[in-house]
């Protein structure tokens, strides 16, 4: 394989739909020649080659093709689950922005399952410490009225979903009239769309098609990046209610 990102193969989709089959340490070591020709090596490529897209959107985006970097490790932790199986079944990427934890920063993300691809923007979960500041812009005249266009946009694309509500009920101290009032349920916020596997995914395009989602979900992106700041609230300072 010459350098460079040219898609991802039939074998690497085939990689994923056997280990799923086939979820043992065994059989893993047996297949791990395939897994590294197969899914790590054009997952570094893609990684490369996309995080420089990414950054024509924010300069700061990190995209390090390493595992447990960008790229996922597919051995899973089971030592608090009841799931024992070893590995995930499918490849998770993560390009980040912020020090820290990559998971406490805004970040875009692709996810490649055996006939399926997930394509995302902004905090699966807001770390402990951005909480207060995110329900604070939520409800802020301008940032929040900002986020409700962001949202809308994406509400009115039959493609896309918005994740992240997580309480049952509004937390003490904010008004539950407000208009913004269903995102204080949120522990998290993002944008995502799910669909089949394209065409795209086994030559290099996948990296143009993949920018482009992730292009028309940067403002999600970026408002979190700019209201919350990075790294546990590093970035902008935080909104306060009524300022």
């Amino acid at each position: 394989m010459s350098d460079g990102f040219h898609g991802f193969s039939k074998e690497t989709f085939g990689f994923l739909r056997d280990l799923k089959r086939n979820n043992k340490k065994e059989w893993f070591d047996e297949n791990r020649a395939v897994f590294e020709e197969c899914v790590l090596t054009p997952a570094r490529y893609f990684v490369v080659e996309l995080g420089e897209r990414l950054k024509e959107l924010s300069p700061g985006v990190k995209a390090i093709p390493e595992i447990d970097k960008s790229i996922f490790r597919l051995r899973r932790d089971t030592r608090f689950s009841k799931d024992k199986t070893p590995f995930k079944t499918h490849l998770g990427i993560l390009f980040w922005e912020g020090p820290g934890k990559k998971l406490d920063n805004p970040n875009f993300y692709v996810h490649l399952n055996e006939d399926s691809i997930f394509i995302g923007a902004g905090e699966y979960r807001f770390p402990p410490e951005n909480i207060r500041a995110y329900r604070d812009a939520v409800v802020h005249p301008k940032n929040g009225a900002e986020l409700g266009r962001i949202l809308k946009r994406f509400s009115e694309n039959p493609s896309y979903r918005i994740g992240g509500r997580h309480y049952k009920r509004i937390p003490p101290g904010y008004d539950a009239a407000h208009k913004n009032s269903e995102l204080l349920l949120h522990n998290g916020l993002f944008v995502y769309y799910e669909g089949p596997v394209p065409e795209e995914a086994y030559s290099g395009r996948f990296v143009d098609y993949c920018f482009g989602v992730l292009k028309d979900m940067s403002p999600l992106f970026l408002w979190t990046l700019r209201v919350l700041g990075s790294g546990g609230g590093k970035g902008a300072p935080p909104v306060r209610r009524g300022s």
